[in-house]
């Protein structure tokens, strides 16, 4: 088993990362989610479920409040913010896992930094350039995704010549125009983007072929979870898998091979509990690493903060 490690800033925490992926706990607060629309659209439920998520071994929270499944329609600035908002400050006040805003929109992300989260998680890679100022302003962790169209229309014809190439080479681009724009290169993850704008044999093909898609040393991202090319695998139907077995399946081959460093899951315990059977009965264990597979956190120097530069935390 692979023991290479990697290195992840998220404001104040540093992630040093090894055989065992850190796994961030997804919380929607929407109506429309394809797997869990509507459960957790309540902002005091979202909060209970992100409490759970921790303790059933979460390292890190991913807050949405826009759904970004296929076809699905886009919601305001505002709405997105009455969503998010009371949850990201909720869940900063209860938990020292960093916090993560799923959002594409540059106000959302900023108001999200400033109410406690540390992360970043963008589908369309920072191509806004007002995106791109709220990066440049703090030292929140950035996860870069790709995405070939939008949600109202990734699904429809989606096409590639080498979609891993692709793939690469446009994350490759961002990593590089974001690094011109004075971002640290030690704050990003790379997501290839499973499910956005991909037919399964694309999908099939990018999973198989992971490692090839990782940009320089950055730590990728994978993200999953009860997404529908699973049941088309298996030969069912529906757009979201029922259970997480073959999401826990897709990750565990994805940690036997070293690819992935993070993982975006609906059921954080089902992967917990497999994570740490997997890597107690792993052959390779390196000497002189966090034991039991866990990763180990530090604090950068105390200059270093999550929210915009040159004000204080609220």
């Amino acid at each position: 088993m692979p023991t290479t490690h990697y290195r992840w800033q998220c404001g104040a925490r540093v992630f040093e990362i090894g055989p065992r992926p850190l796994i961030m706990g997804i919380i929607n607060v929407t109506p429309d989610s394809f797997s869990d629309g509507g459960t957790w659209f309540d902002p005091q439920r979202a909060i209970a479920h992100g409490l759970e998520l921790v303790a059933a071994g979460a390292d890190l929270l991913d807050v949405g409040g826009e759904s970004t499944r296929p076809g699905a329609e886009p919601v305001s600035e505002q709405e997105e913010l009455r969503r998010i908002l009371p949850v990201v400050a909720g869940l900063a006040e209860r938990v020292q896992a960093p916090l993560s805003i799923d959002t594409s929109k540059s106000e959302v992300a900023r108001q999200a930094l400033a109410a406690g989260a540390s992360i970043i998680n963008d589908v369309t890679a920072l191509t806004d350039p007002a995106m791109q100022e709220v990066a440049a302003a703090t030292d929140a962790g950035l996860i870069l995704m790709h995405m070939q169209g939008t949600p109202q229309t990734m699904q429809l014809a989606p096409h590639y010549e080498d979609v891993v190439r692709e793939v690469r080479e446009h994350l490759e681009t961002r990593l590089a125009e974001l690094e011109s724009r004075g971002i640290g290169a030690e704050r990003m993850a790379v997501d290839p983007g499973i499910g956005f704008g991909k037919r399964l044999e694309h999908n099939l093909r990018l999973l198989r072929e992971l490692e090839a898609t990782r940009v320089g040393h950055r730590p990728l991202c994978l993200g999953v979870s009860r997404k529908g090319f699973i049941n088309r695998v298996l030969g069912r139907d529906g757009a979201c898998e029922v259970g997480d077995s073959g999401t826990v399946g897709v990750v565990l081959q994805a940690v036997a091979r070293g690819a992935a460093q993070i993982a975006r899951v609906h059921d954080v315990a089902a992967l917990h509990a497999a994570l740490t059977l997997f890597l107690a009965t792993s052959p390779a264990r390196e000497v002189g690493r966090p034991a039991d597979g866990q990763n180990a956190a530090t604090q950068p120097p105390a200059s270093a903060d999550t929210h915009l530069k040159g004000r204080g935390k609220p």
